[in-house]
């Protein structure tokens, strides 16, 4: 989740979607922590996790203490990995921890769901993955406790996303130790997969498409209905087979759940005993889809 300075030319319509998306997603992601995350003493990780705790400790301003936590662990971040964060990174991060303080102070500290944590950590961890999600897709980061986990990546070689996970959990914990709940750390868990999800869906699409290998000995026919009836393109991969090494011809295409249904039962009945692997397909790019170019420039 690390991006280096990156050269936008202002006022350019790229220029304008990116610091948009970076404008909304702070607001989404602060209304997810007002809202739902912060009046029930949810500890989803970050430098929010933090700063909740200390605010039903010492009444600070959660916005103020994560800006507070953010600016020193950015500028860590530049000295020990070098300017990977750009201004889009602190734009982010003190927008989110301006519209978290300034919602506070007109909507207080009372949930939008009353007396239901569950539907909360739902609502909530939907609302800052998908915050988070959109400042990501704006080329920007969300600073914070990532920063410690790429610090520890670079002298441990310990994977990061293991490792945010496990600086995450440490302060789900912290929020356990002082709150003395467990449903809080288990409830703070339920956000962060949430969230993770949500990320994952805004960044990667709600994709139909379907990626599928086909091992058949009537690949021939096979391909004439990929090409000629669904209009789609594929890949043909020799094989042998493991069993009694004979050369084998291993279809590899792409088509959406309709096609898939049609080719489904056309195979049952050109040959019923072939053999397929369907895979969701979350991102597709290449002629006949999405271009490598427009994805870069998105």
């Amino acid at each position: 989740m690390s991006f280096f300075f990156l050269k936008e030319k202002p006022f350019t319509k790229k220029w304008f979607i990116s610091h948009s998306l970076i404008i909304i997603g702070s607001f989404i992601l602060a209304s997810g922590f007002v809202l739902f995350i912060t009046p029930h003493k949810i500890v989803p990780g970050g430098v929010y996790g933090i700063s909740i705790v200390l605010h039903y400790l010492f009444g600070t301003p959660v916005g103020l203490m994560a800006l507070c936590f953010d600016i020193p662990l950015t500028v860590i971040g530049i000295k020990v990995l070098g300017p990977r964060f750009g201004y889009k990174t602190v734009l982010g991060f003190s927008l989110t921890a301006i519209f978290t303080d300034t919602l506070t102070y007109f909507w207080g500290f009372k949930p939008l769901v009353e007396n239901d944590t569950l539907l909360s950590c739902i609502f909530g961890g939907v609302l800052v993955g998908l915050g988070l999600g959109l400042i990501f897709r704006a080329k920007a980061t969300s600073g914070g406790s990532d920063i410690v986990a790429m610090i520890i990546a670079k002298y441990t070689k310990l994977p990061l996303g293991m490792l945010m996970i496990y600086v995450d959990s440490v302060i789900v914990l912290f929020g356990f130790i002082i709150f003395r709940d467990w449903k809080i750390p288990l409830y703070s868990w339920i956000v962060i997969f949430i969230t993770g999800k949500v990320i994952d869906i805004v960044m990667g699409g709600l994709s139909s498409d379907k990626s599928i290998f086909i091992i058949s000995e009537k690949h021939e026919e096979i391909r004439d209905k990929i090409i000629n009836n669904l209009n789609r393109g594929g890949t043909y991969i020799d094989g042998k087979g493991m069993f009694n090494m004979t050369d084998r011809k291993i279809i590899f295409t792409v088509v959406n759940r309709r096609e898939l249904a049609t080719l489904e039962e056309y195979i049952h009945q050109v040959d019923p005993k072939a053999f397929l692997t369907v895979l969701d397909a979350t991102e597709i790019l290449g002629e006949g889809f999405k271009s490598l170019q427009e994805k870069v420039t998105d």
